[in-house]
């Protein structure tokens, strides 16, 4: 075979939201106060639980890795989306895009193993509440903790590089807000088969079998809250179950419908994968916090004490 003169992809060209022509300003302003709200929510628990001491148990650890995962997962796709709005910038570099794919794959991995974990904490916690200190004592937080975060990164950087050995050398414009494997290695011009079987079996059973742990969890939590004599007891075990629960239902659904419906029509895989970056990790700080009284005391004191300081 002759070689072939290819112009190398250098860029990919963002086509946004489909369908939103004349509703980028309204589109600009929701995401925008979602976003802000993001932010501000997240920073609030994270830094209300490092500043009250009552806090610094495995549970809130954990919650703690949780507000900094969605500061970040929803700032991966965020701005720029942002910026194709307001001001139609839709030029993305191959190292932007390659951020954005492994970013998007390692907080999103981090975000579900981590779900797992605090699964695993509530059942020692309600099913073992004796040795509860013992088992989940900090070197064993931190080990659980740090291993979501490594084992992540390990999954993001093999996708990642995947997708983009792959030779671009046709179009770079990609049908999608952001970059995601499936949109970009349409692009390429060679067999995507590796890749895309690769994506199909990680991505599906990571978060398959996170939640399956999850689920099996939650099996042995319901019986041990069925069997308890204390309706105080039941109540509080029931309260910090149904916060994490919501998490799980909010984080699992758009993951759900996106990878194991390829079949949806791209209308509908766009606003739950919009909700699911966008809408959650704006949510996450209200569940935590509304049935929760010590997050909530932690809260007010954190912002009295600014106040005062002011």
């Amino acid at each position: 075979m002759g070689l072939v003169n290819r112009t190398m992809v250098t860029h990919f060209i963002l086509l946004g939201i489909p369908n939103t022509d004349g509703l980028q300003t309204i589109l600009f302003v929701v995401f925008l106060a979602f976003y802000l709200c993001t932010l501000l929510g997240n920073l609030l628990i994270f830094s209300a639980i490092l500043a009250d001491s009552r806090l610094h148990t495995p549970m809130y650890f954990f919650l703690c890795n949780l507000s900094f995962l969605d500061l970040g997962y929803s700032s991966i796709s965020t701005p720029k989306l942002l910026a194709n709005l307001w001001v139609q910038s839709r030029v993305i570099s191959l190292g932007g895009c390659m951020s954005q794919v492994f970013f998007y794959h390692f907080l999103g991995s981090t975000e579900c193993l981590l779900y797992t974990v605090m699964a695993f904490d509530r059942y020692v916690a309600i099913c073992h509440p004796l040795r509860y200190l013992i088992i989940m004592n900090w070197r064993v937080c931190t080990i659980l903790a740090a291993g979501t975060w490594i084992t992540s990164s390990f999954h993001a950087t093999i996708l990642t590089s995947l997708t983009f050995t792959l030779p671009y050398c046709g179009s770079n414009v990609v049908d999608y807000y952001f970059c995601d494997i499936f949109p970009v290695v349409k692009l390429s011009c060679a067999d995507t088969y590796v890749i895309e079987t690769v994506s199909f079996t990680n991505v599906g059973m990571v978060p398959m079998t996170c939640f399956l742990l999850i689920l099996l969890s939650y099996v042995r939590i319901i019986y041990s809250i069925l069997k308890m004599n204390s309706g105080k007891g039941r109540r509080k075990a029931s309260s910090t179950c149904a916060s994490h629960l919501t998490g799980v239902t909010l984080f699992f659904g758009p993951c759900a419908l996106i990878y194991t419906q390829p079949q949806l029509s791209k209308v509908l895989v766009t606003p739950v994968q919009i909700f699911g970056s966008v809408v959650t990790p704006m949510l996450n700080p209200v569940i935590y916090t509304l049935r929760n009284k010590e997050v909530k005391g932690a809260l007010r004191k954190l912002i009295g004490g600014e106040m005062a300081a002011h």
